[in-house]
């Protein structure tokens, strides 16, 4: 009876140490999300809120949507870029036009939003704002321009859209235009980096205070922004090339010049920017077929035509449900330039609602398991306090100061 007794106080310790155990690193992370100035610098979101069904301020789940404000709150997530994002189209004036069109309609979308849910976000245009927005409890919501096709080659405009509260602009997107060149091309270089008219737009950014957005861009055009640039700058949404081998990440020389510069690069939560895709599997396989159509024959089709490739598109990922990379594979981009270049030039830029997500992150509520992963990796509370947002908002200071000195 005795040795009955001792072993069920033995497993109920057990029991007990466990539970405690279990519960006090959650506890940590809250106690770490409470303390930091959270952001993520690039969601896609803003093409939602042109949608008439869809309502930021009520919980929704991925994969429809990824981030809300609700949600928000209860991933910690104090601050978030907005990205009003236009694709990539022939540079004509009329294309060139409703680019412009749509990226307002985004930003007073945006607007619209945060008016209507007041209580909850609140545009937010300077650095200070976010700490202002936090301590009363809502969330702060910045607007970046994903694309810097809109401009056209107006250089009024780059004021124009910092007016309008636009505190970034990633110079392209998926192909060249007249700012510079894009790291995905497929014709490849035009303006073998940044063109005349795109040293203009730098050169005129710094002058606001408004942050360069490096991702996207060629390894090129990129070396020209640091050439360039009087101001640190972000890599709104990219990841380390030496992990994953996509052109759209940096590699090892263009981060130790990130570093150089004071800048700071945001790794993305897109699944082949995080680990190389298998090309064997029969996802793969459909999707490349449709990516062909995509990247050539897709613009030029009627409404239907493009509906029933969109459709085909869904059918695939329904179909063929990809395994996505973990929290674990993230952060171990995070690790990566931690130890090249050291803790102050990374941070998160998720790319929700624009293909980011991943197997135990699918939407903001649960940024949580990013700081629980680094946790368990011994990274101390200043190194994640940086990570989540300590080194961005250095970056955007630097940005105004330097605009107040010119």
């Amino acid at each position: 009876m005795f040795r009955l007794i001792s072993l069920f106080l033995v497993v109920v310790g057990l029991l007990i140490i466990n539970t405690v155990e279990g519960e006090e690193p959650e506890k940590r992370v809250n106690e770490i999300h409470n303390k930091a100035l959270t952001v993520d610098t690039h969601c896609d979101t803003p093409m939602l809120l042109l949608r008439e069904n869809f309502d930021i301020g009520k919980r929704n789940a991925p994969p429809q949507n990824r981030v809300d404000f609700p949600g928000m709150k209860e991933g910690g997530l104090d601050a978030i870029f907005f990205a009003a994002f236009t694709s990539q189209r022939e540079r004509t004036p009329e294309n060139t036009e409703a680019a412009y069109q749509t990226a307002n309609k985004m930003i007073d979308a945006t607007f619209d939003a945060c008016k209507k849910y007041s209580e909850m976000a609140e545009v937010a245009t300077t650095s200070e704002d976010a700490t202002r927005i936090e301590a009363a409890g809502k969330r702060a919501i910045y607007i970046g321009m994903e694309n810097g096709f809109p401009l056209g080659s107006d250089i009024k405009r780059v004021t124009e859209f910092y007016n309008r509260g636009v505190r970034y602009i990633t110079l392209c997107h998926s192909s060249n235009n007249d700012i510079c060149d894009s790291s995905t091309d497929r014709v490849g270089q035009e303006h073998n980096g940044l063109s005349r008219f795109g040293k203009k737009v730098v050169r005129e950014m710094n002058k606001l205070g408004m942050i360069i957005d490096v991702s996207h861009i060629s390894d090129k055009s990129f070396f020209d922004v640091i050439k360039y640039s009087k101001a640190p700058i972000i890599a709104s949404h990219s990841s380390v090339r030496s992990i994953a081998h996509h052109n759209r990440n940096m590699n090892d020389e263009m981060i130790k010049a990130l570093a150089k510069n004071k800048g700071v690069i945001q790794i993305c939560l897109l699944d082949v920017y995080i680990k190389d895709p298998d090309t064997t599997t029969v996802r793969y396989q459909k999707e490349k077929e449709l990516r062909e159509i995509f990247n050539t024959t897709f613009n030029s089709m009627n409404d239907d035509g493009k509906n029933k490739v969109r459709s085909r598109w869904r059918e695939i990922r329904e179909k063929y449900p990809r395994e996505l990379p973990t929290v674990a594979d993230y952060v171990d981009h995070i690790d990566y330039v931690k130890n090249l270049v050291g803790i102050d030039y990374v941070g998160i830029g998720s790319d929700f609602d624009g293909g980011g997500g991943l197997a135990d992150c699918a939407d903001v509520s649960h940024f949580p398991n990013i700081t629980m992963e680094m946790l368990k990796r011994d990274y101390t509370e200043e190194e994640i306090l940086k990570v989540w947002g300590g080194n961005f908002f250095r970056v955007f200071r630097e940005n105004e100061s330097l605009a107040k000195i010119n």
